[in-house]
């Protein structure tokens, strides 16, 4: 009983001690919620992936979105990548394992798209491989991860670093993080349905920031600016994370897909009826 209650009390100590550096973190959430909320709306899609634990926490998220979190609401686009078990397994035995999320990138991802990848160590090659591919077709990258600086936190746009030491908190704040996520993107959507569907506010965050209920603005703005602002300018997007083609109100326009995002490339007449 004593050892039981040595191993309990260990953990919630070490929980206890993430907690208020993890507030301050959680802060960008918002920020986060936002323009998640216009992708989804505008006929974007999220894809997620993970190993292990932090698959199943990928796959807890896109449940969230293509089910709903409390109050119903329309479904929404998200695929955990590493559900997809004979892509990935297919992927693996041709490819290598190191290809099995980047390969799945290439093949579902669309410029203005979300990818959020989730590790503890922020080390894993195929997440890493995940974000290269990414960056070819255009699609932003989020991660939560461990404690920073990591490798995947220094490529991807934006990250959410647990400051614990211990693996099993990390995963447990992320959880917290993918509901706190999905409570946001749900109170986004009332403001961004009536806002005109040009283009996801990827730097225009802190603008909407007053207009949402509940939403802190030094929190918006914050998630608006952050460090993956440079990488996209780097790679040769403009300043807004877009291209010259100003996407239609699918967000896809110009790239010759139909307004369900789908048109020629063989998937349903809806991005939103995808499998999760």
């Amino acid at each position: 009983m004593n050892d039981a209650m040595s191993a309990l009390d260990g953990h919630l100590a070490g929980l206890a001690a993430a907690l208020l550096p993890y507030r301050r973190t959680a802060e960008r959430l918002a920020g986060w919620g936002t323009q998640l909320a216009w992708t989804l709306a505008t006929g974007g899609r999220l894809l997620a992936a993970g190993n292990g634990g932090s698959a199943a926490e990928a796959q807890h998220l896109t449940a969230e979105l293509v089910g709903k979190l409390r109050d119903d609401r329309e479904p929404y686009s998200a695929i955990a990548l590493h559900a997809e078990t004979s892509s990935l397994t297919a992927i693996g035995n041709d490819y290598g394992y190191d290809e099995i999320f980047a390969r799945q990138v290439r093949a579902h991802g669309r410029e203005n798209d979300i990818l959020l990848l989730m590790s503890t160590s922020g080390t894993s090659t195929n997440l890493l491989r995940a974000v290269e591919a990414a960056r070819e077709v255009g699609v932003r990258c989020w991660a939560f991860t461990g404690p920073a600086p990591n490798p995947l936190a220094e490529v991807c746009d934006d990250v959410l670093a647990v400051p614990s030491p211990d693996s099993q908190v990390v995963q447990e704040l992320h959880l917290v993080s993918l509901h706190l996520l999905c409570e946001y993107v749900d109170e986004a959507l009332p403001l961004v349905r009536q806002l005109p569907r040009t283009a996801a506010p990827r730097q225009r965050t802190a603008e909407f920031a007053g207009r949402l209920p509940g939403a802190d603005a030094p929190a918006l703005a914050a998630a608006g600016s952050g460090p993956g602002i440079n990488r996209h300018a780097r790679n040769g997007h403009s300043t807004n994370g877009h291209g010259a083609n100003g996407h239609g109100a699918n967000g896809h326009g110009a790239n010759g897909h139909g307004a369900n995002g789908h048109g020629p490339n063989g998937h349903g007449s809806s991005r939103r009826g995808c499998p999760s």
